[in-house]
């Protein structure tokens, strides 16, 4: 078998919704900048009117010459390019199912590229070549990988673009999600170090809120989203310590290894994180340093499902758990079904975020009853919905 086609197909497409999709944004790094902290730019898209939000998409596609097709996306222009540009030309004429070898090799080519949206591609192929894979052997990944596991996958809904200012809203939302079956959610912290005292108290309150609603039945994490610093984030714990967080998540910068250590040592609230780091290689000195509890790569970010069953392959010899950033959810539900349970608990749900990434499958993936079921079809499940796409055009050729 061969690789003949590598494309990359630009779409566009509307979604309704049933009023202004994000509604909050999350405290980003950037904040300790006043011009940043006030502003309310929202990625993946324009919001048309209060009920249609319009985005255009990548979507990688690699065929072989028995036709079989591979699907991976949505990816980013930017991605896009690497991939038609740095990526295509490598791909064409090899074998799609030595994945081992093509990850290796784009790897070895990219030596500027071991980071960031470069890394982005390679695992976008990654993935693609997965989902080809799968079909080939007419099954889903889930099984050619080692599972399932367990007939459902626990998944937590992930807030992020939900008002957290209004106690009264907070409530409601928490409330009303619990009682969509979630056990757990995770919600985003609008204020860091540079809110001052004001700031502050408002993340406090945010996490009050959130027990006094759900009371002691579902867990909740918190995510920081890499804007704190140490003396902030531990003071931060010591505030909500009595509420008892599943997690504080991405306390600090990706690459402040000892900051994350030095976190750990004041506060019993396990820490979570890695989200922004890439490879086995990356992820092996937070797993040595013994810098979090809890382990996140994204699959479409750190290397793509290749990379990351040795991510966590790493992380188990250590007992750490690995819930992958829910960014991607076919693939993330795939490696999560053929995880252990004590390794891998629970799925992220990114609520808000799947509605825009799975908005042009055919089969999008929807918890019922805080569950993802084991999906239907082979590969990774990412055909595509023909009728939502409004525009098409390859690019990159």
């Amino acid at each position: 078998m061969q690789i003949t086609a590598v494309r990359l197909r630009r779409l566009s497409g509307t979604m309704e919704t049933d009023a202004p999709l994000w509604e909050e944004r999350l405290v980003r790094p950037i904040d300790i900048y006043p011009e940043y902290r006030v502003r309310q730019d929202f990625e993946g898209g324009e919001q048309l009117d209060a009920r249609h939000f319009r985005f255009v998409q990548h979507f990688l596609e690699i065929e072989a010459d028995t036709g079989l097709i591979g699907i991976a996306g949505p990816l980013s222009e930017t991605v896009a390019y690497f991939i038609g540009r740095r990526l295509r030309p490598m791909l064409m004429g090899r074998d799609p199912i030595a994945s081992e070898k093509l990850w290796d090799q784009m790897h070895r080519l990219m030596v500027h590229g071991r980071q960031g949206e470069a890394m982005f591609a390679i695992s976008a192929v990654d993935c693609a070549l997965w989902d080809l894979k799968g079909r080939w052997l007419e099954q889903p990944v889930y099984r050619l990988i080692g599972g399932p596991t367990r007939d459902s996958m626990p998944a937590y809904a992930s807030m992020l673009g939900y008002d957290v200012l209004d106690p009264g809203r907070v409530r409601a939302r928490a409330q009303q999600y619990r009682d969509l079956g979630y056990r757990a959610q995770k919600w985003f912290f609008r204020h860091g170090p540079m809110s001052g005292p004001e700031g502050m108290r408002k993340n406090v309150e945010l996490v009050q809120t959130l027990r006094d609603a759900l009371g002691e039945e579902c867990d909740i994490m918190l995510d920081c989203w890499q804007a704190f610093d140490v003396i902030y984030t531990i003071e931060l714990a010591e505030r909500i310590a009595e509420y008892r967080p599943r997690w504080l998540e991405e306390c600090v910068m990706p690459d402040r290894i000892d900051s994350y250590v030095r976190v750990k040592e004041r506060t019993n609230i396990p820490l979570a994180g890695a989200e922004h780091e890439y490879t086995r290689w990356g992820f092996k000195r937070f797993v040595d340093s013994g810098a979090v509890d809890i382990l996140q790569p994204d699959i479409y970010w750190a290397g793509g499902l290749s990379e990351v069953l040795k991510i966590a392959a790493y992380a188990s010899a250590h007992d750490l758990i690995v819930i992958p950033h829910g960014h991607s959810t076919p693939a993330g539900l795939h490696f999560s079904l053929a995880a252990s349970p004590m390794v891998t608990p629970l799925q992220e749900f990114l609520v808000k975020w799947n509605e825009i990434n799975q908005y042009f499958l055919a089969r999008p993936l929807v918890p019922r009853d805080g569950a993802l079921a084991l999906p239907e079809g082979r590969g990774m499940g990412m055909a595509l919905d023909a009728s939502k796409i409004e525009e098409e055009t390859e690019v990159f050729a």
